[in-house]
């Protein structure tokens, strides 16, 4: 047995009125939902207020009359404003709550042609959100014709079955992540989800987000691309503020965030309007939101939540509205233990929490991000500069290998291309320019980590920082003890006796030195490069 068929629709005061015959020569839409062969109507549930009440009347005798097996029910539903979109959401919402809908019994088609244009969009909204579990259904007059059952036209939500618009959908995400990432085909997967569920939140959230992660790890680029992406949607009308808390302090911290009055503290010769001022209607970036001194910590948490705040020294509070993202590269839980950051600022922030992470935990992403540095480099310059095959694969290796540090993330790889670029004029990297430019890198890490003059690297002193990067960490452990043993021994053939200690003994016939030779030569070391290290050392 096919289920009935029952269509909701709204009075339409003006359009469905008429009186005497020739109300019949004319299209009016209620009706003319029963005026058709091809649909057959079981039911209409025709909603109407108060001061159509003689004229719901009237349609639903006009419908018994051009279809008798159609039943009319008529429900008021009142709003002393039809244009207040509140007003009118939740009516039409609670009457929807409260039908006793049958899907399996029952189809349903929802009338969206009458009644204001606020009564229809509610009536959109709540059939797309399935308040109404139907499909739409619009009418409209014949054209040139004097028919007055008119056409009517059903609309189906389900978008998924439209593939165009479907696989536009599908491009707009993919080109909004792509905005996210720079343009940056990222290939670690951690990252890839994080940017994924980031762009959903941006897309949909006004909440404040923060962005974590150490240093040079990209939180202020992905903030303004953020901003950028709201701004495209037209989700933003103002500006991207950003402002670095580690820099702000005392007087001046209040000032730049919060604003001040003329004569608020000395050299406040004029009025400021102040940073959260400048971000209405857009975005406030705070890096390093850690920093932040704990009474502009206060008046932060009061400008969330209230969107209001006082300017220093004034006695008239300013307001803004602005979406925050904060950045941070310390553990602000941690900050709140130890009493430096207010726990419930935290808890406001922290809704969307995302984690960017280290470059050397994204060492697949090091390559593509080296193509987008050149390009940048090319923009800024206005030179176009490669690699070559065998300086890129080098530079590659060194890059990805364990004893890349990457400790400026993004900013040290960033610089790195920098001077590679720079140093070559011809336009093309050179394996002699990536040599000197990963040895510089290695020793500033070194320097960075506290072991220069410390501690020795004794492979990186014999090979050097580019070649001893080079090693895989099982060979370069070995060769390190090796060298240790050969630096405080007289002779190759002392230090071999020392190294083949066990070996030697189940050997009829023994070369220790040779043996010795033989593997630094592997490394292209020799023993005279081991005694002249010794001598410079002492």
């Amino acid at each position: 047995m096919a289920p009935k068929r029952v269509i909701f629709g709204l009075l339409g005061t003006t359009l469905d009125a008429g009186r005497g015959p020739k109300r019949w020569e004319r299209w009016r839409p209620t009706v003319s939902l029963t005026q058709h062969e091809d649909l057959v109507v079981d039911r209409v549930e025709l909603l109407y207020p108060r001061q159509g009440t003689t004229l719901a009347k009237q349609v639903a005798e006009d419908i018994a009359l051009v279809s008798p097996g159609t039943e009319v029910r008529l429900h008021l539903v009142d709003q002393r404003d039809p244009w207040d979109f509140e007003e009118v959401y939740t009516a039409l919402h609670d009457f929807a709550a409260s039908y006793p809908f049958d899907q399996e019994g029952e189809e349903y088609l929802v009338h969206i042609t009458t009644g204001t244009h606020v009564a229809q969009i509610c009536l959109f909204l709540l059939t797309e959100s399935r308040r109404f579990p139907a499909t739409l259904i619009q009418t409209s007059p014949k054209f040139k014709t004097n028919d007055p059952a008119g056409e009517y036209r059903i609309i189906d939500l389900d978008l998924s079955r439209y593939d165009t618009i479907a696989a536009r959908f599908h491009r707009e995400f993919t080109d909004n992540i792509a905005g996210l990432k720079s343009g940056i085909p990222t290939r670690n997967a951690a990252f890839n989800r994080l940017i994924e569920e980031l762009e959903h939140v941006a897309a949909n959230s006004v909440d404040p987000i923060l962005l974590s992660g150490p240093t040079g790890a990209g939180k202020s680029q992905l903030a303004r691309r953020i901003y950028e992406l709201k701004k495209h949607r037209r989700q933003v009308e103002g500006a991207f503020v950003e402002v670095n808390c580690a820099t702000l302090r005392g007087d001046a911290a209040m000032s730049t965030l919060f604003g001040h009055k003329k004569g608020a503290f000395t050299g406040a010769t004029t009025d400021r309007a102040g940073l959260l001022k400048s971000a209405h209607g857009g975005i406030l970036f705070l890096d390093e939101i850690g920093e932040l001194g704990v009474d502009e910590q206060a008046m932060l948490l009061r400008a969330l939540e209230e969107r209001r705040f006082l300017p220093l020294g004034s006695d008239v509070e300013s307001t803004s509205a602005f979406q925050l993202i904060a950045g941070s590269n310390r553990d602000l839980i941690v900050r709140v233990n130890e009493g430096h950051f207010r726990e419930d600022l935290l808890a406001r922030i922290n809704l969307w929490t995302f984690g960017l992470p280290a470059l050397r935990d994204r060492r697949e992403d090091i390559e593509p991000n080296l193509e987008y540095e050149l390009a940048q480099f090319a923009r800024r310059t206005g030179r176009m500069v490669r690699f070559t095959t065998e300086a890129r694969n080098r530079y590659l290796r060194f890059a990805t290998g364990p004893d890349a540090l990457w400790r400026g993330n993004f900013r040290d790889l960033s610089a790195s291309v920098t001077r590679m670029a720079t140093l070559s004029p011809s336009g093309r990297i050179s394996e002699e320019t990536v040599t000197v430019e990963t040895g510089r890198l290695a020793e500033a890490w070194r320097h960075r980590d506290g072991t220069a003059g410390h501690g020795r690297d004794g492979c990186a002193e014999l090979l050097g920082a580019a070649r001893a990067g080079e090693l895989d960490r099982f060979d370069r452990v070995q060769l390190e003890d090796v060298l240790s043993v050969c630096r405080s021994s007289r002779s190759i053939s002392e230090a071999g006796r020392t190294l083949f200690a066990v070996s030697r003994t189940r050997k009829a016939s023994v070369n220790d030195a040779d043996r010795l030779r033989k593997y630094l030569a592997r490394f292209g070391i020799t023993w005279e490069m081991i005694a002249a290290d010794a001598r410079r050392q002492s």
